[in-house]
């Protein structure tokens, strides 16, 4: 069975069949279909639509708000949310930091299958956390986890990581596709019957994807993604999926010797080492989520020394700064087909709204020319392949964000313009429709 994909085959192959990839695949041993431990042995009835409460429950603050915003609100009651990032992170401090705060007056339960108990012990005490209700379990064995749960009656529960558990009905070792598969569906139905939240720890593969079968995210109610370089200090928590909140939700925060911190102000942590009057840069405002943020976009071009251009990009899409490029060669005569071309969004937060396109081709026609833009000036718009500038959407957010954080100007899409209910105090908007209208106004 591949462990990327899931394809079974009934011989070991190099390559899988499915997905392509190489040495992937392990052998399973496929026994009957026994019944699962703990469900019904009689199936429930159907209730009518009108007769089911939509009460959703009180959900469990962390103690962060940042962090509770990125959940929609805190953990929510029987809810299971997979949290993935690289190997050094910050995944189990996090996690930890988390359910030392749920701890007060809650017995939870935290049971860790790559540490042993003393290990968990003294990262806690580096983060100050020293609560006698939250319970402590250093095991691997699915069973023995559901009998201690049955046993405390805990407000929730932390599996550090699902790739160590395993249970005794599959004949594979922990980690394999099948292991990981039934013990998240035996963790999913816990969760559910008790409205207990689940926390369920998973691996990254080099692909920077959360290992194990795909149909574990789909399992899931919440998918968590911890960004960030091993050696930068500001970490990224985004929502990648969510059912009980928005989606693509974004918290910042700071790791320190106590542990992870939020940044209260995320914008203005980004934009705290800016340089002034300098060609190439400027600020793109995007929504992440439900909030406006804003990000320094930086761009740089040099004589290409061997003929072929280079085109470079950290946080933003490759493809799509291509594409501008070729929208900047034909509507603004900007010539970059020698030149070599690197972009990069400050702070190593990867993006992908269509919202910085404007600020994108602005910083780079600014880099071009060796003229620096406004140093007040912040600017959000799509540009599509004929130079046309096209509305993102909220506006009045965006246009607010700007303005809180001392710009005076901000250029955005003609179409954004007019459906503003008023223009925030403190910034004058200067709509524009095509991109060399913006570049007029900006670069005469």
């Amino acid at each position: 069975m591949c462990q990327s994909c899931g394809t079974q085959s009934p011989k070991w192959l190099g390559r899988c069949p499915g997905c392509g990839e190489w040495n992937t695949l392990l052998e399973e041993t496929v026994g009957g279909e026994e019944a699962r431990p703990g469900l019904p042995p009689k199936a429930s009835r159907a209730t009518p639509l009108p007769e089911v409460g939509a009460d959703d429950g009180e959900r469990l603050s962390t103690g962060m708000p940042e962090v509770d915003r990125v959940l929609g609100g805190g953990l929510f009651p029987g809810g299971v949310t997979l949290l993935g990032g690289d190997p050094g992170v910050g995944k189990s401090t996090l996690l930890l930091q988390l359910f030392g705060h749920l701890s007060r007056g809650r017995t939870l339960l935290y049971a860790s299958g790559e540490e042993s108990l003393a290990q968990v012990a003294s990262r806690a005490s580096r983060l100050g956390v020293d609560s006698p209700t939250l319970h402590l379990y250093a095991e691997t064995a699915l069973e023995a986890i559901l009998q201690e749960v049955e046993r405390l009656a805990p407000s929730a529960l932390a599996v550090d990581s699902i790739q160590t558990a395993g249970t005794s009905a599959i004949g594979s070792a922990p980690g394999s596709l099948s292991q990981v598969r039934e013990c998240s569906a035996r963790l999913i139905e816990l969760a559910k019957r008790r409205g207990m939240p689940v926390v369920l720890v998973g691996h990254i593969t080099k692909d920077g994807m959360i290992a194990g079968p795909k149909a574990l995210e789909h399992m899931v109610d919440t998918v968590l993604y911890l960004e960030g370089e091993k050696y930068r200090h500001l970490k990224v928590l985004r929502a990648q999926k969510n059912r009980f909140g928005a989606t693509s939700e974004l918290a910042l925060l700071e790791m320190t010797g106590e542990g992870l911190r939020e940044v209260e102000n995320p914008s203005a942590a980004l934009l705290a080492d800016r340089p002034l009057n300098v060609p190439g840069s400027l600020i793109g405002v995007v929504i992440q989520g439900t909030r406006p943020l804003l990000f320094e976009i930086q761009a740089l071009t040099s004589p290409s020394a061997f003929g072929l251009a280079k085109r470079m990009s950290l946080g933003l899409d490759r493809n799509r700064v291509q594409l501008l490029t070729a929208v900047l060669e034909r509507s603004a005569r900007i010539t970059l087909g020698d030149r070599d071309l690197f972009v990069n969004v400050v702070g190593g937060v990867e993006l992908d709204e269509p919202a910085l396109d404007l600020p994108l081709c602005l910083a780079v026609a600014s880099a071009y020319r060796g003229r620096a833009m406004p140093s007040d000036l912040a600017a959000f718009g799509e540009v599509g392949l004929a130079g046309e500038v096209r509305g993102v959407g909220s506006a009045q957010a965006r246009a607010a964000e700007a303005a809180a954080l001392g710009f005076t100007r901000c250029v955005l899409p003609a179409s954004d313009h007019k459906r503003l209910d008023r223009a925030p105090k403190g910034i004058r908007l200067e709509p524009v429709s095509r991109l060399e209208e913006a570049l007029e106004l900006l670069l005469p």
